[in-house]
């Protein structure tokens, strides 16, 4: 049986590629999204496209739903979002810190 930890990870790698993110920011908000308004929206074919809402479906961060041909797909639980968040902090601490070490002063001060 899988710990906490290892299931952690699989959400993690799941989440671990810049197409992926996208998705998300674009699912963000949105009640769901036909899987061939993402492939259009990331000029990117929808096979492509398929394979990465495949990943976050099986790491539960997504679910679809099929009407006819086409499959749509919303965010499992909302507060995946809110990870951004957490990243874009760490990468702004990171660019400040970059900024003293190179001597750039911070406008704010």
């Amino acid at each position: 049986m899988d710990n906490v930890y290892q299931r952690r990870a699989r959400v993690a790698r799941a989440l671990a590629h810049p197409t992926r993110l996208e998705i998300l920011d674009m699912l963000r908000g949105q009640e769901e999204i036909c899987v061939c308004e993402i492939a259009a929206a990331l000029a990117q074919g929808q096979p492509t496209v398929s394979k990465h809402l495949s990943s976050l479906r099986d790491a539960g961060i997504v679910s679809s739903r099929k009407q006819g041909l086409q499959v749509f797909y919303t965010l499992r639980v909302g507060c995946v979002t809110s990870f951004f968040d957490c990243l874009d902090r760490v990468l702004y601490e990171d660019m400040e810190d970059t900024m003293k070490a190179l001597g750039v002063v911070n406008s704010n001060e």
